[in-house]
Order: C-alpha cells, then structure tokens, then sequence
C-alpha cells in the first residue's frame, strides 16, 4: 500500500433514465472537478451514483444545483500495485484486524504493475489506516496517511 487518503465519497440518487446520468457528469465537467472514483449500480427505485472527487467542495455545490438527493460519507482510498492478489491482501489485512469492508470499488492501472485506486467503506478509518500504515512498516516501507480536509486540500500527518 503506497498511501492512503480520507476522502468524501458522495452517494447521489438518480431516476433510472436516459440522460439523467450525462447530466451529472456534464455539469460536474463544467465546473472542472475531475472525477477520481465511480461506481454506478441500480435497485428497483432508482440508480446511485457513488463518486469520490479531486474537489469536494466544488462538487458539492454543483451537486446542489441539481436538486437530486445526495449523501456524503467518508472513505478510505488506498493506492495498490495492480497485480493479482493486491485487493485479497488488502482485504486478509484488514479481516485479520477484525475490520469490516462495507463495499469497496476502484480503478483499474493501465498494464500490469501499474497502480489502483481502492475506496473502500469501513467503519473506522483511523483504525483501518493504521492496521494498513503497520503493514506498510513491516514491509520496509514507511506510510504516510494523507487525510483530505474539506476542499480537497491535504493535510499530511505521519501515523
């Protein structure tokens, strides 16, 4: 694990239609906040856009604009070595230190050996970050948790 962020996902309940989708990424492109994660999956009543972003504040506001329920919830984003077997260790590590991963997404690196960006859902960020920093430590590498305030500004803070 090279370096973990807390960060604000925002969750964003969306009419199961064409072009409601579109919308939310245009007016977000528009204001220029670029979009780190996504996931987008669906129930009976509507879809939820899961999405984390380089700036929280901004897409805050033009999430407002939209008048569409909208929920925040803070996540833990851990950069991996995409390599079969990354995302087990991830997980064993943290089951391991009894933490529960309420769901998790990320992306996927380029080529083999390139780099993933993992959200992940727990209910102790401090702690999951910890048992991950400890991992880190063991393995010769000294982990630095970056914790993203408001606005999408670091703070960087050695645990």
């Amino acid at each position: 694990m090279e370096n973990m962020d807390k960060c604000v996902q925002f969750s964003i309940f969306l009419v199961n239609k064409p072009g409601v989708l579109t919308q939310v990424f245009q007016e977000l492109g528009k204001a220029k906040v670029n979009i780190l994660n996504v996931a987008m999956m669906d129930t009976m009543e509507h879809g939820v856009l899961r999405l984390v972003a380089n700036d929280p504040m901004e897409a805050r506001q033009v999430l407002k604009t939209l008048n569409v329920p909208v929920t925040e919830t803070d996540v833990l984003s851990v950069t991996l070595s995409n390599h079969p077997g990354a995302a087990a260790d991830l997980c064993e590590k943290l089951s391991n230190a009894h933490i529960n991963i309420g769901y998790m997404y990320c992306t996927s690196g380029g080529t083999r050996g390139g780099k993933t960006r993992v959200i992940l859902k727990v209910p102790d960020i401090k702690k999951a970050a910890k048992v991950l920093e400890n991992i880190g430590k063991s393995r010769g590498k000294d982990m630095k948790v970056k914790l993203r305030r408001p606005g999408g500004k670091r703070n960087t803070a050695s645990k």
